[in-house]
């Protein structure tokens, strides 16, 4: 059965008609439940086209709420307040069960695809620039002198200490460092990096 068009509610029925409806219906008298959804269907579907927006998501909520109301007539307690705030109020809750619902997934499917997403590179212009590069670093180390060089090479691509570098050469340790901080100056000044 299709959900009331926004136009065509009916009026609601008189104090404790719906009261009595739901009663009905809890005892799975059908036609008491095509009376109730006569009589609610276009109030819930107002409510959640408030809630949800989205017309056709918005019918199918009404829809499953009036489904809930004929499932759960039992539950329906008259002391607790009338039968139109219980069943607006298991529509407003089914409402915005599916606004959250629908958020939850536009914000997983956000993170998935910025968890997917690899930003383009090309292997090949990679590889070029690289190779670019150790033969700047090349050219320039040739361009130090002998000492600066060798203390370079020893101390930074084969990772001896300033102490080890001194020994191997046969140098003061002071004398090392010297050529390393000379030989570093003259790097970054060739290989045009600023201080």
């Amino acid at each position: 059965m299709p959900v009331a068009a926004r136009g065509d509610r009916s009026p609601v029925p008189r104090s404790g008609a719906l009261e009595d409806l739901l009663d009905r219906v809890s005892r799975g008298d059908q036609q008491a439940f095509d009376s109730l959804y006569t009589a609610v269907a276009g109030t819930v579907l107002g409510l959640v086209r408030r809630v949800v927006r989205d017309p056709a998501q918005s019918e199918e909520v009404a829809q499953e709420v009036l489904i809930e109301v004929w499932r759960s007539a039992a539950r329906f307690d008259a002391r607790r307040g009338s039968a139109m705030a219980w069943i607006m109020t298991l529509a407003h809750r089914r409402a915005v069960d599916r606004v959250r619902t629908a958020q939850a997934a536009a914000v997983r499917d956000h993170k998935a695809g910025l968890g997917s997403y690899t930003p383009p590179f090309d292997e090949v212009s990679e590889q070029v620039e690289r190779r670019l590069e150790r033969e700047q670093v090349r050219r320039c180390l040739h361009q130090l002198t002998e000492l600066q060089r060798e203390s370079v090479t020893l101390a930074y691509y084969r990772g001896y200490t300033c102490k080890e570098t001194a020994d191997l050469l046969g140098t003061a340790l002071g004398t090392v460092k010297t050529r390393l901080r000379d030989g570093l100056i003259r790097l970054r000044d060739c290989l045009g990096v600023s201080a």
